[in-house]
């Protein structure tokens, strides 16, 4: 259940800011924001306009920062360019960042107490934005934007980044397992690992891949719990069956508000790990993800969805407000589909069903199919 309201925090002053009287500028930046920024998870224009025509913020779409002066330099509008670009100059040239631990928790502000955003697997390559003591905003492979604390991932440089986006990897598959400092499951542990963490392969022995995480620590995953990354990528065939089966190894996982993993997953969480584990990347949040795949016509139920469909749910648009769509699970068939709420569970939009789940269905709002329809779909580079 993550919407459009967490982002809303991430930027301390945002609120005082607008509280202002609008000055005429601010009209040309609203427009240029809704343009080039009307998601502020994914794209960031945080700029305003001060009472001496000065332009404050951060920004990192240099396309939107010019659209904006030469809209106000059309309008012959005065004003002093005081707008900065991300990457901010004080990251250097380590402006690119690999997470290291199996599972990150990327916070909407830059404090331990903030609310959750969103999680990052181990592996998961990122984009360094700025920076704010030891805190980072990063951007994720799906475009999102939060806070990684300092002790979540390695920063590099661009080269030191395409080193490691060559190197051949493993992906874990197991739901949780660990890496050894031996080829021996009784020797020190290094790490927990979940299922979608990548490492380095150093070496592949008889029982245990010899690995490398993106900190330089080295350490040994048994065989049956990964996979050689391009190996499992080539064997990737997405399917129905596929999909439900990967849901349903998830059945009883503990809802977590912002959890994208093995250790907790929200209700859009829950459906980008599914799809995930198959070899694509949705958007993050419910809200975004209702803007892929195709439109399902569900006017006289729900006979024509087929399993993987993902159904959406929340607040019908009335003419005072607009829709605010709130959660969403996958179908799995039977009358049935599968989500996070409480926890993973399987219920039924059938009444005589002992699952039924007259609340979902009453807030029912929308179905799309992925499955032979990409758009909107982010392809798998994890």
């Amino acid at each position: 259940m993550k919407h459009i309201l967490l982002l809303c925090s991430l930027f301390l002053g945002v609120g005082s800011l607008r509280a202002q009287p609008r000055s005429p500028m601010q009209t040309y930046i609203d427009e240029i924001r809704k343009q080039y920024a009307p998601d502020g998870r994914v794209a960031l224009f945080r700029v305003e306009a001060d009472a001496n025509g000065t332009l404050r913020g951060k920004t990192n779409l240099p396309e939107a920062r010019q659209a904006l002066l030469k809209k106000l330099d059309a309008a012959r509008v005065a004003y002093t360019d005081s707008i900065q670009l991300l990457p901010a100059e004080a990251l250097g040239e380590q402006i690119y960042g690999v997470v290291t631990i199996s599972v990150a928790n990327l916070r909407s502000q830059p404090r331990h107490a903030a609310e959750l955003a969103t999680q990052a697997l181990l592996g998961m390559t990122l984009k360094v934005l700025d920076k704010d003591g030891g805190w980072y905003l990063v951007q994720t492979p799906d475009h999102y934007i939060s806070w990684l604390d300092w002790g979540g991932f390695q920063r590099l440089t661009e080269a030191e980044f395409a080193v490691w986006q060559n190197r051949e990897k493993i992906m874990v598959l197991a739901p949780y397992t660990f890496s050894y400092e031996q080829p021996d499951a009784a020797s020190q542990l290094v790490s927990d690992l979940v299922a979608g963490n990548q490492l380095a392969l150093l070496a592949t022995g008889e029982d245990f891949f010899h690995v490398q995480s993106p900190d330089g620590r080295t350490a040994y995953v048994a065989r049956q719990d990964a996979r050689p990354y391009q190996e499992w990528l080539a064997s990737l065939a997405i399917s129905e069956e596929k999909l439900v089966g990967t849901a349903k190894r998830m059945m009883g996982l503990p809802y977590l508000w912002g959890g994208t993993s093995y250790k907790g997953v929200d209700c859009s969480g829950f459906t980008k790990t599914i799809y995930y584990l198959n070899g694509w990347v949705l958007p993050r949040d419910a809200s975004q993800q209702v803007h892929t795949g195709e439109l399902l016509d569900t006017a006289d139920g729900f006979s024509n969805l087929r399993p993987g469909d993902l159904l959406f749910f929340g607040t019908q648009a009335t003419t005072d407000t607009p829709e605010k769509v709130t959660h969403v699970g996958m179908w799995i068939g039977n009358q049935e589909f599968i989500h996070a709420s409480g926890k993973v569970r399987v219920s039924s939009m059938d009444p005589a069903a002992p699952n039924y789940d007259e609340f979902e269905k009453n807030r029912f709002l929308r179905a799309k199919r992925l499955l032979g329809n990409a758009k909107g779909i982010l392809n798998a580079e994890f």
